[in-house]
C-alpha cells in the first residue's frame, strides 16, 4: 500500500483490482502451481509485479497482461531484470468468450521456445473476469497444464459443487467434465487491499488430457451445458426444449429424453456429470450443427 500512495495510484473498481498483500498467501499460490523451469506462466493482472517476480524465478518463462495504464509502468520497473517476463499492456479478453489473440500469440511463442514446456496459468484474477478467463481458457489452442487461481469463494464453491447441491451448474460440469479441482484456501477480505466484501478462494485446477480426450466436441458440450442449465431447478425436458426449439420438436426430445430413461420429473441439477457427457452426445448425433 505504501508503493501505491508513494507513485499515487489508486485501485480501478471498474478493473475489479484487489490486491493481495498478504506475502505468504503470494507463496502458497506459486507454490500450489509447482512450477519448473519446463514451464510457461500466463498471468492475468499482473498489478504491481509481486507475484509475477516470484514466478519468474521458478518458471522458465512469464507472460503477464495488465489492463491498467499505471500499474503496467510500475510492474515495468519491478520487473526490469526479469529477462523471462513478458509483460503485456491490454485486456486478456478479446470479449466475454474468447481470449485476445495476441495473448494466446505470447503463450504459444514461449511454449515453442523450447522441448517438453507447458503451459500453466497461474495468478490473482480481477474477479470480474475470473470466470470467463478460467472457463475459457480450456477452450484455447493451447491446453493449460493446471490453473492455480485466486477468485471468489462464491465461484469456487461452483466450481468443485456436486449434483443437488445448492452451487451445482454448468461451470461445475464444464471444469469437472475436464479437470480435477480443489480449493486450496479461503481467504478473508482482510488479505487484500482495498478489502473486498465477499470472501475469497485458491483453487487449483488440474486438467486431465483423458478426460478432455472423450468430449467429442467441447464447443458443442460448453454451449450445450449453458444453455440447458439457464433455469436448473426447471424440469430437464423443459430446459432441453428450450434450448432446441429451432431445431428439434417436443416430440423428438421426449423421444431424446426417453433414450436416457430420464423420468418426467428429472431435473438438470440432479444429472451428474457423466450422465450429460452422454445426453449431449445423443443430441450432438441428432442436431450437429445447432448453437446457441
Amino acid at each position: 500500500m505504501q508503493r501505491f500512495r508513494e507513485v499515487g495510484i489508486e485501485p480501478a473498481t471498474r478493473h475489479g483490482q484487489n490486491f493481495l498483500i498478504d506475502l505468504n498467501l503470494q507463496q502458497l499460490i506459486v507454490d500450489a502451481a509447482e512450477l519448473t523451469d519446463q514451464d510457461v506462466v500466463l498471468e492475468v493482472g499482473t498489478g504491481t509485479g509481486a507475484l509475477t517476480a516470484r514466478m519468474a524465478q521458478q518458471a522458465a518463462a512469464v507472460v503477464t497482461v495488465e489492463i491498467d495504464g499505471h500499474l503496467f509502468e510500475l510492474a515495468s520497473e519491478q520487473l526490469l531484470d526479469c529477462e523471462n517476463v513478458t509483460l503485456l499492456r491490454q485486456d486478456a479478453l478479446r470479449n466475454k468468450n474468447q481470449f485476445d489473440p495476441r495473448v494466446m500469440e505470447a503463450v504459444g511463442e514461449k511454449l515453442a521456445a523450447g522441448a517438453g514446456r507447458r503451459f500453466k496459468l497461474v495468478a490473482n484474477l480481477p474477479y470480474n473476469i475470473a470466470t470467463p478467463v478460467l472457463s475459457n481458457l480450456l477452450l484455447c489452442e493451447h491446453t493449460p497444464h493446471s490453473m492455480v487461481a485466486t477468485i471468489q469463494k462464491e465461484l469456487a464453491d461452483r466450481m468443485v459443487a456436486r449434483p443437488w447441491s445448492k452451487d451445482y451448474g454448468a461451470l461445475s460440469v464444464w471444469m469437472q467434465s475436464q479437470a480435477s479441482t480443489e480449493i486450496v484456501r479461503v481467504m478473508s477480505p482482510q488479505v487484500f487491499w482495498p478489502a473486498p466484501k465477499v470472501d475469497s478462494a485458491i483453487v487449483r485446477i488440474v486438467v486431465d488430457p483423458a478426460r478432455r480426450a472423450a468430449i467429442p466436441d467441447l464447443r458443442f458440450f460448453h454451449q450445450f451445458i449453458k444453455a440447458i442449465f439457464l433455469h436448473r431447478r426447471k424440469f430437464l425436458r423443459a430446459n432441453v426444449v428450450s434450448a432446441l426449439k429451432r431445431h428439434v420438436s417436443k416430440e423428438e426430445v421426449d423421444q431424446l429424453l426417453a433414450k436416457m430413461n430420464f423420468s418426467p420429473d428429472t431435473r438438470t441439477e440432479q444429472l451428474d456429470v457423466a450422465t450429460l457427457l452422454r445426453l449431449t452426445e445423443l443430441v450432438r448425433t441428432r442436431t450437429p450443427d445447432w448453437s446457441l
